[in-house]
């Protein structure tokens, strides 16, 4: 479910609010990387445990031997992967789900969880308790980012998807209204 509020904000302002001494830093620290470890760990287990149905009933949108291809070169590739991943923007939240989907073992997603928690979550509070007074202006500026960054990517999107629909419409030319009944019955109208 999407938040109205990000949690880099939520995260930045518990940091001030360490910083001028509304809050223990520590206890706040502990808590953001627990909180996000375990949501993402509940995220990965259930689609970790009831994902192959959802596959099966919709088999059609990810192929079974895409899937097994994917968890191959996933699982292969370390922890880094899904490390990187959560330290994406608007994919960090998709790559539990992804991960558990893919059957990837926990021994490799919970390491890799854990520390991205501790340099996401973590990070954001420590950035937050050493700008201070600063919070504000950071705030502002971090907004105005957010918002360059999904342009772009709505820009890359439709760029990309535009062509694609604009050939995939024109391709499909469909008849004018009548013409097919006319076609077809041609023979048929006398009784």
């Amino acid at each position: 479910m999407p938040n109205p509020v990000p949690n880099e904000l939520v995260l930045l302002f518990s940091g001030y609010l360490t910083s001028v001494g509304k809050l223990d830093f520590i206890t706040v620290l502990i808590t953001v990387i627990a909180a996000d470890t375990i949501g993402s760990s509940l995220l990965y287990t259930i689609f970790y445990c009831f994902g192959q149905r959802l596959l099966q009933k919709w088999s059609h949108v990810i192929p079974t031997s895409k899937l097994a291809y994917l968890t191959a070169r996933v699982s292969h590739q370390d922890r880094w992967s899904i490390y990187v991943g959560r330290l994406m923007p608007f994919i960090r939240g998709y790559t539990a789900v992804v991960a558990g989907l893919l059957k990837i073992p926990p021994g490799i997603f919970l390491p890799a969880v854990l520390l991205s928690a501790l340099t996401w979550s973590g990070g954001y509070v420590i950035a937050g308790k050493l700008l201070g007074h600063e919070y504000a202006n950071v705030v502002q500026k971090l907004g105005i980012g957010k918002v360059v960054l999904v342009v772009l990517v709505l820009l890359c999107i439709i760029g990309f998807l535009g062509p694609h629909i604009y050939h995939w419409l024109k391709n499909k030319r469909i008849p004018p209204f009548g013409w097919s009944y006319a076609k077809n019955n041609r023979g048929n109208d006398q009784e």
